[in-house]
């Protein structure tokens, strides 16, 4: 089975090709924003793609950032949707603990709260709401499912117990 690096790697180069683009027209159109030698990394499970760059490329394609992402089994429905991990509300997430982490899940977590806190304009809260889908973007760049990346979250104690 393809790890999920892999199964992010297999939609980039679908949503590529779909919109009838190689791997040089990317580079070339992006004014070499997105080398042809990276995102061809990245297509093959070799490289793990950033937020930053996930959310860039999903810019530079017109789709959603949860467009580049793997559907992972059949797509749920309605509150069905994570029901058992998730609330309908989102993720709420402890800022105060995890500006005192130190795993690189948790660094990662933090430069992804930053974006999420410029596009919102919300700096000063103790803790944030991150929806499902950013849960999915944030499961793909750290190579994991979205299932375990709940469990490491509160493993670490940085999910918010309300």
């Amino acid at each position: 089975m393809a790890t999920y690096a892999e199964q992010v790697g297999e939609r980039l180069r679908k949503v590529r090709v779909q919109k009838g683009l190689s791997l040089h027209d990317v580079e070339l159109q992006s004014q070499s924003e997105f080398k042809a030698s990276v995102l061809g990394a990245y297509e093959r499970g070799e490289r793990s793609i950033s937020v930053n760059r996930l959310q860039r490329l999903a810019q530079f394609y017109a789709v959603r950032v949860d467009g580049l992402l793997p559907r992972m089994g059949p797509e749920p429905t309605g509150s069905a949707a994570w029901a058992l991990t998730l609330p309908d509300e989102g993720l709420c997430l402890d800022l105060e603990t995890l500006a005192m982490r130190d795993e690189p899940e948790a660094r990662a977590l933090e430069q992804f709260v930053t974006i999420l806190q410029m596009q919102r304009g919300d700096y000063g809260g103790k803790m944030l709401t991150i929806r499902r889908e950013d849960v999915r973007v944030l499961a793909a760049v750290l190579d994991r499912s979205p299932e375990e990346l709940l469990e490491r979250l509160s493993e670490l104690g940085l999910r918010h117990r309300g």
